[in-house]
């Protein structure tokens, strides 16, 4: 059973007369990925703030491994902010080396690291240029490297694949596998919700500051991603609309989409499809998490149960 590294129990924040938290809770496991989901103004970042202790929750708890409850062990968390911050007339080396000493890590063993990832990100030679000098993905790689550089045993990235071409993406997401295999704890935020589905073991989404969804990605796609049969060829809306079981369906041109009820029988639905409809193609599978993202976010599914009643 992996190490709880970080346990945030019912948490809640107000400011002023609003509250942007009501009762939060979820662990970050050693080893896990872990992503924190959400539209904007979900709470997101109030929560990560509150962990990385730049603000206080009203009520609830935050306790990291081996800590009083209330104690952040700074040396012990790598944090990649979305807001990306370095001072650009500094050299890099300088600049990594000032992390590390800021968490009391060893500044020999620091170099080793740093030109050890900048070798990996392709910035292998660059230790003595500038920030100013390079370009905004590859600074955004030094400050990756930053955040990680002391050997932190929780990682928190908020928003990590922002700005990055596709290449870039996949390197991070292969070295954030690698930090989690290595038994670092990950707490991830991020829009892109392919390469959450990819990545993450664990989940946890909020929506207007309560947890709508939570647990691990198996857990939520057996609960959550219902299947959905895409038909390619010209239908009539009343036709598809006499199909059993169909909680909504989306038109374009010449595909439609049939958003398929829990539970339903794939093998005997089948058989149900009116032997007049046109099907040039025909394809079935579990809708996916970003999917189930803009469900939650827009309460599609709250909308459809109102219609149905």
């Amino acid at each position: 059973m992996p190490k709880t590294i970080l346990k945030v129990s019912n948490v809640q924040k107000t400011f002023k007369k609003q509250q942007v938290l009501h009762g939060v809770s979820f662990d970050v496991k050693e080893g896990e990925i872990t992503a924190l989901l959400g539209p904007n103004g979900a709470g997101k970042s109030t929560t990560i703030r509150s962990i990385m202790g730049i603000l206080f929750p009203d009520e609830g708890h935050i306790q990291f491994s081996g800590e009083e409850e209330g104690v952040i062990p700074k040396h012990a968390i790598g944090y990649l902010p979305e807001e990306r911050g370095l001072y650009k007339n500094v050299k890099i080396m300088d600049i990594l080396l000032y992390f590390a000493e800021l968490k009391d890590y060893p500044i020999k063993k620091a170099k080793e690291r740093a030109l050890h990832y900048l070798k990996k990100f392709g910035l292998e030679g660059k230790d003595k240029v500038s920030i100013e000098e390079l370009s905004k993905g590859m600074g955004q790689k030094v400050q990756f490297i930053a955040s990680i550089i002391h050997e932190p045993k929780l990682l928190i990235l908020d928003e990590p694949f922002s700005g990055l071409d596709p290449v870039s993406q996949e390197v991070f997401k292969d070295e954030i596998r690698e930090l989690a295999r290595s038994g670092m704890a990950v707490l991830l935020s991020a829009h892109q919700m392919n390469l959450v589905e990819e990545m993450a073991d664990r989940l946890i989404m909020i929506h207007k500051g309560r947890e709508v969804i939570s647990g691990t990605m198996d857990e939520v796609k057996e609960k959550y991603a219902n299947f959905k049969c895409t038909i390619q060829g010209v239908n009539r809306l009343e036709l598809l609309e006499t199909i059993p079981q169909v909680s909504r369906i989306e038109q374009s041109e010449q595909t439609s989409t049939l958003y398929l009820e829990p539970d339903v029988h794939i093998p005997s639905w089948i058989r149900k499809l009116p032997e007049s409809m046109t099907i040039h193609e025909l394809k079935i599978d579990r809708i996916t998490l970003h999917e189930i993202f803009i469900d939650i976010a827009t309460d599609k599914q709250g909308k459809e149960r109102e219609k149905s009643a």
